[in-house]
Order: C-alpha cells, then sequence, then structure tokens
C-alpha cells in the first residue's frame, strides 16, 4: 500500500483520481480547501483534509504532506482572477514541490495541459494567458528540482466516459478530448510506474490501452 496526497482533491480529475486509487488498495489522502467539500472526498475511500493551498506556507505544507510516498498536484484557482491564478497555480504550486522535498516525498505528479510551457502562443489580453504563463512557470520549476517528477498534459478535458484508451504526443490538428476519467487513469498508471520520472507526457482520448500507450 502506498500513501498518496492529492491536492486540489475536490476538482473532478482528483475525485476519479481518489476513487480509482483507494480501488487499488493505496491509502489517499486528499487536500480540499473547503471544508463542504469533504464529504464528496471521503465518498471516494480517500481521507478529506482540510488545507488553504493559496494561503498555506511552505512549512504547513511539508507538515501536511508528511509520511506520504507520492503526491499529485491537481489544483487550480479555476481562471477568472489573473492574480489568484498565479497564486495557485504558480506560487502555491512552487511552495508545495519545495515542502514535498522538506517532507521528503520524492515522487511528484503534476497534472498540467497539452500544449503547455513558455511557447504557449497565447496571447497576452487572452483570458487564458495568467494560467497559461502559471502553468508554464510551475512545470519548468519542477524540471528543475530533484523530486520525481511526472508532469501530464491532458488535452481539452470533458466529462465523456472514461474508455482507457488513449494516445500520446498526439498530432496538431486532430481532437484534442481528453476525458477526466482517462486522465485519471493516466495518472494511477504514471504512479505505479516509476519509469515515468523525468519524463512530461502528453496525450488524448485515444486508441491504445494506456498500459501500452505509456510504454517508450
Amino acid at each position: 500500500m502506498t500513501r498518496i496526497a492529492i491536492i486540489g482533491g475536490h476538482g473532478k480529475v482528483a475525485l476519479h483520481l481518489s476513487a480509482l486509487l483507494t480501488e487499488e488498495g493505496h491509502s489517499v489522502t486528499s487536500f480540499v480547501r473547503n471544508p463542504d467539500h469533504a464529504a464528496d472526498v471521503a465518498a471516494t475511500g480517500a481521507a478529506p483534509s482540510v488545507l488553504d493551498i493559496e494561503n498555506a506556507t511552505t512549512a504547513a505544507i511539508a507538515e501536511a504532506l508528511k509520511g506520504h510516498d507520492a503526491v499529485v498536484w491537481s489544483a487550480g484557482a479555476g481562471g477568472g482572477n489573473p492574480s489568484r491564478t498565479y497564486a495557485v497555480d504558480r506560487d502555491a504550486a512552487i511552495r508545495s514541490m519545495d515542502a514535498a522535498a522538506e517532507a521528503n516525498v520524492g515522487r511528484y505528479v503534476m497534472v498540467s495541459y497539452l500544449g503547455a510551457g513558455k511557447d504557449h502562443g497565447m496571447p497576452a489580453h487572452h483570458s487564458f494567458f495568467a494560467y497559461a504563463e502559471a502553468k508554464a512557470a510551475a512545470d519548468e520549476y519542477l524540471r528543475g528540482t530533484g523530486l520525481a517528477w511526472t508532469i501530464l498534459g491532458p488535452g481539452a478535458l470533458t466529462d465523456k466516459p472514461g474508455t482507457g484508451l488513449i494516445d500520446v504526443s498526439p498530432a496538431p490538428g486532430g481532437s484534442r478530448e481528453t476525458s477526466r476519467s482517462n486522465t485519471a487513469s493516466v495518472a494511477v498508471a504514471v504512479l505505479d510506474l516509476p519509469e515515468t520520472a523525468g519524463k512530461t507526457i502528453e496525450f488524448c482520448d485515444g486508441t491504445l490501452p494506456i498500459a501500452a500507450a505509456l510504454q517508450p
């Protein structure tokens, strides 16, 4: 049994993820900002824990992460407010990486998005710009840490049923749809595959079983 921490535990991907992990027999602590969301998290089999990630210090996050074997970042400000987007998707994410190192939690999985990076191509006036900038900075920082990191880049998220089938490094121009359920399944798979550490895996719903798609 592995102890896994999920940050952003009430998000749709995270709720799928905690249910899958607990079904596999893992012990899951799922951190939420709003105490009212604890019951939804508990229903997945995870242990809910209240942590205001936006305002928590590195030391407070490290204390919360102690005793875990891996952490999955699945939090996000949700857009709409650039300053809060930077505060959560960049600054808090970076603090969580430093906290993981401080707490000796070596494995870190970041849920990012397909196309994230400095060359994201979003103009400064676009509503997505702050998110793109924040994720690019967080992903770049993670790559520079000593953590055993994996960055997941799902395409445009949908609530369609998971198929367990994906395409990795999808060609430009095709459908980028990616179910949240499949995204959670990919996160589960990489947690079981130490060889995915140090890799950025971009994917969308596709044609290959996840295990096969993740083979080198």
